[in-house]
């Protein structure tokens, strides 16, 4: 967990720097676990032409460039559970949770690996012709999982086509 931890450390200040950019003089809020969590999400789900480009591009990802992307996972894996632990005396929560369209297969030990590293289940939902009820809906699952501390009126979505 310590390499994950070194890793995402790297990658937020990277991030950081790169945000500050673009945003000179002006307050940056970002996520850099959510956003390296998501994109290792992407890489746990990813094979062929996109796994190359995500592996690719995770020289500037530090979290995706471990040794090893299943120490990665592990890494998420124990974190996550450490960090959601009931019995702490400090709350402290995270949520993950995985969209997709509801036209498109999923492999059966994707969603199991997804469950069990980054507690995240998949929900399956009509992107294509209901994005407004998609949208509501995954709003209200924030809301209820952020005990109503933090509704979007716009939903992010990562893209992931498969590239040949």
């Amino acid at each position: 967990m310590e390499s994950l931890c070194a890793a995402n450390t790297t990658f937020a200040l990277e991030l950081l720097t790169k945000l500050c950019e673009k945003k000179s003089g002006q307050n940056v809020f970002f996520s850099p676990f959510s956003i390296s969590s998501a994109l290792s999400m992407v890489l746990l789900g990813s094979r062929g032409g996109t796994e190359a480009q995500i592996r690719k591009v995770a020289l500037d990802v530090p979290v995706l460039s471990l040794n090893n992307a299943q120490d990665a996972h592990n890494g998420y894996q124990s974190l996550l559970s450490e960090i959601n632990d009931p019995n702490t005396k400090y709350i402290l929560r995270t949520a993950n949770r995985l969209y997709g369209e509801k036209t498109f297969e999923f492999l059966a030990s994707f969603i199991e690996s997804s469950q069990k590293s980054y507690h995240a289940g998949l929900e399956q939902m009509d992107f294509l012709h209901a994005w407004e009820d998609a949208r509501k809906q995954i709003n209200g699952w924030v809301e209820e999982r952020t005990e109503g501390e933090a509704v979007f009126s716009a939903v992010c979505f990562l893209e992931v086509h498969q590239c040949s």
